[in-house]
């Protein structure tokens, strides 16, 4: 895949290299010609100087051939503009912004706009760590909005089925690991002793699922 990364700290810097270890072909753009000293000499894409809003600039660095564009700036504003401007004017598959408010995060986020936001993610993290040390955090989807969470069945589960952990819209038993082996229950998989479970669930019932595997 051809991406274009937009802002060159160390998150730009970072993304790159997982992205580059992935085998894709990466184009940076960034208005400071020293940060692209962040890169090491693993790095074998483009560099660009210059406002990753630039019309001019973006086609130069061949936003009309990316399958995938990142805004990581140290501005929200300018990330979303860019973000934005991809999305719409030059119709790249995949856009993702970060922004660090929260508050703006959501509100993009429902205008249509992929964004992460460090500060929700970190606190979300944070915690997790401090209030459920018997569910360890995987990953976290969309904005935060949805985590998945990985625990070891407690004894009073065991023998039942999964469709008693199971909570509507809010709740779901993605994966059960059994004996080394992984695999995708339905809802009358019964659990065994020392299961462990990928479980998905919303932010506002984390608490909740965290009792159930208390008892």
């Amino acid at each position: 895949m051809k991406i274009l990364i937009i802002g060159c700290g160390r998150v730009g810097a970072n993304l790159s290299h997982i992205l580059s270890m992935r085998g894709h072909d990466l184009t940076i753009v960034d208005k400071d010609p020293e940060a692209f000293r962040e890169l090491g000499t693993w790095f074998k894409g483009k560099t660009y100087v210059g406002i990753g809003f630039d019309k001019q600039l973006l086609l130069e660095a061949g936003i009309e051939r990316a399958d995938g564009l990142a805004a990581v700036t140290l501005s929200d504003e300018a990330n979303v503009v860019v973000a934005r401007l991809a999305q719409q004017f030059f119709r790249v598959p995949r856009v993702a912004a970060r922004v660090y408010d929260p508050r703006k995060a959501e509100i993009y986020r429902r205008l249509g706009l992929q964004t992460i936001s460090p500060v929700t993610i970190g606190s979300l993290r944070l915690a997790e760590l401090l209030s459920f040390n018997q569910l360890t955090p995987v990953a976290t989807l969309g904005s935060g909005e949805v985590e998945i969470v990985q625990a070891e069945i407690n004894t009073f589960l065991v023998g039942h089925p999964v469709r008693d952990l199971v909570i509507a819209g809010q709740i779901k038993v993605v994966s059960i690991t059994r004996r080394g082996k992984t695999f995708l229950p339905d809802q009358s998989t019964a659990f065994e002793k020392g299961d462990i479970v990928q479980i998905a669930t919303t932010i506002s019932a984390a608490d909740r699922l965290a009792k159930m595997l208390e008892q």
